[in-house]
């Protein structure tokens, strides 16, 4: 088809012209049926979001994407430009991507009217095919819908009433593609209602003027929910217009949010060759993001974005990079100690209400970290809450599985772990205490990872009170509970 360079040719080809809703709902009618996967790369959706975008495009429905901040809205518009076709044959010059069979435009009528048969055909990629806005309080009708342009009218010697003045805005020039805006709360009302005319008959007024353009646009908008945002708000009339309301979310399960950080976080290839980033540090990393969403410091209305996990990874690889660099080490594996530069990552992504503002976001992010490392130390190593309540309740003496650990803090030991330690430091320091290495292998832990095991009981057993952990210096330092008291 892409060969085809006049109208007459098109026409002897058997093309018909068919509107953009119509393309998109064959297309995904054939990805279905042959078992392909529609919207690559989207994690999470499968029995939710997605199912409910392709009934949409199978109803021929604009739609709107509500959701909170970093759930792929934004991308999952993108990826529906994968079900248009290759290519779209357009009347060369056309502004408005006029079909060669259907003109809407002046321009392309009068050409078609002049040339006929030789009028000249051009193919338009459907990469060409996408038009997103983001809506900010600066956005006008004209930069939507178009506006009267004095300098065409100078240039072309025309009046005011000549529909060839106009200069249209981004609608228009989206005919027969797909026309995204972002953050729609932020249009101003006014604006708002401009738009019903092109959702409800398909046309365009633009000051005035007696012209009927029944345009083929497939809209999508996105927003946070209506109620979760002080900035604006969608208005009812235009919310009605909107066929379809689909309402994304964050990753359910740990599982999920680690695919979606691995497949997102941009790493160099050294750093992926050099730096060894347990699982047990990515559930610690996305247990953060979990406890975010669910904190009383932070704002729930706003949210919490995936990017904070795909940021804090980053920042943790480049953490465990920088102190292989430091020690010229050719690899290493990253520790619980360099979640210190996962901070800077927390503190960006997250709203906090006043608690949050009081605490602070250094000390929010702190908070933060400390619950994922207690939710993931009892996934892995007995409770010391149940074993306390445990002797009160019995009679029976019960061994308490951390008591050698407790008595090498009890007689004055320390245990000093430094963030730009070397490996060899790093493992020597925790070897010292006593009872630690055999406590973390009775539990199940490999030899491989045992150092990273042995290093969450020691912050595990200070979120549970049983020593104690002081930052100084770029240095952790553990420690028995009472020893600062008594110095």
């Amino acid at each position: 088809m892409k060969n085809i360079t006049t109208l007459g040719e098109l026409r002897a080809s058997g093309y018909q012209p068919r509107s953009i809703k119509d393309e998109l709902r064959e297309n995904l009618i054939k990805r279905l049926q042959a078992k392909e996967t529609v919207f690559k790369g989207i994690l999470g959706f499968e029995d939710t979001v997605i199912p409910d975008i392709e009934r949409a495009i199978l109803s021929r429905h604009n739609v709107l994407m509500l959701g909170l901040r970093g759930q792929a809205k934004t991308r999952l518009a993108r990826l529906m430009v994968d079900l248009l076709d290759e290519y779209m044959p357009i009347v060369a010059g056309s502004e408005l991507n006029d079909d060669p069979l259907n003109p809407l435009s002046r321009f392309a009528i009068d050409l078609i009217a002049e040339k006929g048969d030789e009028t000249p055909v051009e193919w338009v990629h459907r990469s060409a095919r996408y038009v997103e806005k983001l809506a900010t309080p600066d956005v006008s009708v004209a930069d939507l819908i178009g506006d009267v342009d004095p300098i065409k009218a100078a240039t072309l010697k025309l009046p005011y009433s000549d529909e060839r003045v106009i200069h249209f805005g981004l609608i228009p020039r989206a005919h027969r593609s797909i026309f995204v805006i972002n953050e729609l709360p932020d249009l101003q009302a006014r604006i708002q209602v401009a738009l019903f005319n092109m959702l409800q008959e398909g046309d365009i007024q633009i000051r005035g003027f007696k012209l009927r353009l029944p345009l083929e646009v497939q809209f999508v908008f996105t927003a946070n929910p209506e109620d979760y945002t002080n900035r604006g708000s969608i208005i009812t009339p235009l919310k009605d217009r909107i066929e379809s309301q689909i309402l994304t979310h964050y990753p359910r399960t740990i599982d999920i949010a680690k695919q979606i950080t691995s497949q997102e976080a941009n790493l160099a290839k050294a750093q992926e060759q050099a730096v060894e980033v347990p699982e047990l540090l990515k559930d610690l990393l996305e247990t953060i993001s979990f406890e975010a969403r669910d904190s009383e410091y932070i704002d729930e209305k706003s949210g919490v974005s995936a990017r904070l996990s795909i940021a804090g990874y980053e920042n943790l690889v480049s953490a465990a990079e920088r102190r292989m660099l430091v020690n010229g080490e050719q690899t290493t594996t990253a520790r619980i100690t360099d979640f210190w530069g996962v901070i800077p990552a927390i503190t960006g992504k997250v709203e906090l209400v006043y608690e949050g503002e009081q605490e602070g976001p250094y000390n929010v992010a702190l908070l933060l970290m400390s619950a994922a490392i207690k939710k993931l130390f009892l996934q892995h190593f007995p409770d010391p809450e149940k074993m306390t309540r445990r002797r009160k309740r019995t009679e029976e003496p019960v061994r308490d599985p951390y008591g050698t650990i407790r008595m090498y803090f009890s007689g004055g030991n320390t245990v000093d772990l430094l963030n730009d330690d070397s490996g060899k430091n790093h493992k020597t320091e925790l070897s010292k205490v006593a009872g630690l290495e055999k406590f973390v292998k009775e539990n199940g832990v490999a030899d491989k990872h045992k150092y990273l095991f042995m290093e969450l009981v020691l912050h595990g057993m200070v979120e549970f009170n049983i020593i104690g952990r002081e930052f100084i210096d770029k240095k952790y330092t553990f420690k028995d509970m009472l020893a600062g008291m008594f110095e």
